[in-house]
C-alpha cells in the first residue's frame, strides 16, 4: 500500500487557495514523488513530481520571492 505523509498545508491570502505538500511514497519501487493539491473552493489540482523537477521549482519560488523583498 502506498503511504502519503503531510508536510504542508497554507492557504493563499488572495484566492483563498489550500495548498497542501505531501510525500507520496510508492509501495513497488520504493520511489518517493512530491504531492501538491491545490483545493480551489469545490476544484481540486493534483500532481505528483520527482525529486529532481522539486528542486527546479523550489529553486525558482525562492529566486522570485527574493527578488520581491528587494523590489
Amino acid at each position: 500500500m502506498n503511504r502519503i505523509t503531510p508536510l504542508l498545508k497554507l492557504r493563499a491570502p488572495l484566492g483563498g487557495q489550500e495548498i497542501e505538500l505531501q510525500q507520496h511514497d510508492l509501495e513497488s519501487g520504493g520511489m518517493s514523488l512530491l504531492r501538491t493539491r491545490i483545493r480551489e473552493h469545490s476544484r481540486f489540482t493534483v500532481f505528483d513530481i520527482d525529486p529532481l523537477t522539486a528542486a527546479a521549482w523550489g529553486e525558482a519560488l525562492v529566486k522570485w520571492a527574493r527578488a520581491q523583498e528587494s523590489a
